[in-house]
């Protein structure tokens, strides 16, 4: 082994939440692929016993089942842990080169005392910046080195502050051998996997309401019945509150299943993504508004099993080749056209996805690079 790495998150309080818990895997298994020993840092508040039960089940499950079944330890508090014990935990991540703190969610005083190197990584570009910037949270306090997937902050064009941070920029990366490449399809069947408002609300900063997917989303509610011929998916985690919108996207053509009907283990969310044509995939209105840059890490999925990628604009189009394999979209028109064209050559954009991902996402460039830019190399040494 090279070294260690300890990464936190949460991965044990969404069961079922398969997409999310890849998140995760995809950085788990790429520095494992690197050689180096890894170490998962969740937490539970213990405070409802059947909700504890399901989420040491749930991450002992996900990651039992790629091969990491002893690297996690999950705080229960009141001094109870699952998986790798306390103390054990803390030698880990002393001894590690690196703490990577997924949206500053580890707050344990004495783990993160105990890391050489404290590792901020920004996966929700935009929220954690206007937080601070307005005085309402600074989830970054605390980090040598801040780490963000919004590729265009600190750069002219860009909305969200830096907060004067020096902000090291990074594409998501993608597990290759985790995502093979799938025969083509005709390119009819787009379909997408997400959550219709998330876990944080709109923001108001500088004079400007950035909002949510579902913000965008309503953009974007005809598109299956005005694109025609093609089929529409959304594995969508939507609350019966919002039944208006439900009917709204029903009544332009969308067909809507419960994520957990269609991907509810990490394997079945492959299978969902690799069964598809397409992606159409609609941002939370954050990433678009402030020209951040950010594509999801389920749009890499798609890419890497050689099913192209529909995607509405963020910035992204500045950062890598967009027309084949990778489209993006910001009017009804251009998202129509987008459909249109994978329609018309589906078997040219599919091998152009899995060149996109083997050339930029590829976890083994992107996490040998991000180890670089985070001086990893200067703590191991």
């Amino acid at each position: 082994m090279k070294g260690r790495i300890a990464i936190a998150g949460a991965i044990a309080q969404k069961p079922g939440s398969a997409g999310h818990a890849w998140q995760f895997l995809q950085y788990l298994l790429g520095f494992r692929r690197l050689g180096y020993e890894v170490l998962f840092l969740d937490r539970l508040d213990g405070a409802d016993p059947a909700r504890e039960t399901a989420g040491v089940a749930w991450l002992s499950g996900v990651l039992g089942d790629v091969g990491l079944g002893d690297a996690w330890s999950l705080d229960l508090g009141a001094g109870r842990h699952a998986g790798v014990d306390r103390r054990a935990a803390l030698e880990f991540v002393a001894d590690a080169d690196l703490l990577l703190n997924v949206m500053g969610y580890l707050t344990d005083e004495a783990l993160l005392a105990a890391a050489r190197r404290r590792v901020f990584l920004d996966t929700d570009p935009g929220f954690g910046q206007m937080w601070r910037a307005l005085g309402l949270a600074d989830v970054f306090a605390g980090h040598d080195v801040h780490v963000t997937i919004g590729e265009h902050i600190g750069s002219p064009g860009c909305t969200v502050p830096d907060n004067g941070l020096n902000w090291i920029t990074t594409p998501q990366p993608v597990i290759l051998d985790g995502w093979p490449v799938c025969p083509p399809g005709d390119g009819a069947r787009f379909t997408s996997i997400a959550s219709w408002r998330g876990a944080y609300g709109p923001i108001e900063y500088d004079g400007h309401t950035y909002g949510l997917r579902v913000h965008q989303f309503r953009r974007f509610a005809e598109l299956p019945r005005r694109a025609g011929g093609a089929t529409f998916e959304l594995a969508l985690d939507i609350h019966p509150a919002d039944e208006a919108d439900r009917a709204r996207l029903s009544a332009g053509g969308w067909t809507i299943v419960p994520p957990a009907s269609v991907a509810a283990t990490p394997d079945g969310y492959r299978r969902y993504i690799q069964a598809s044509d397409a992606e159409i995939m609609v941002a939370k209105g954050i990433y678009v508004d402030s020209a951040s840059g950010w594509l999801s890490e389920r749009s890499l999925c798609y890419l890497a099993s050689g099913r192209p990628v529909l995607a509405q604009e963020t910035g992204f189009s500045d950062l890598y080749p967009t027309g084949a394999g990778l489209l993006a979209f910001s009017t009804m028109e251009e998202a129509i056209a987008g459909v249109e064209a994978i329609r018309a050559a589906p078997a040219r954009h599919a091998a152009a996805a899995r060149a996109l991902a083997e050339e930029f996402f590829d976890s083994d460039r992107v996490l040998s690079r991000l180890l670089d830019r985070v001086g990893a190399a200067a703590v191991a040494s």
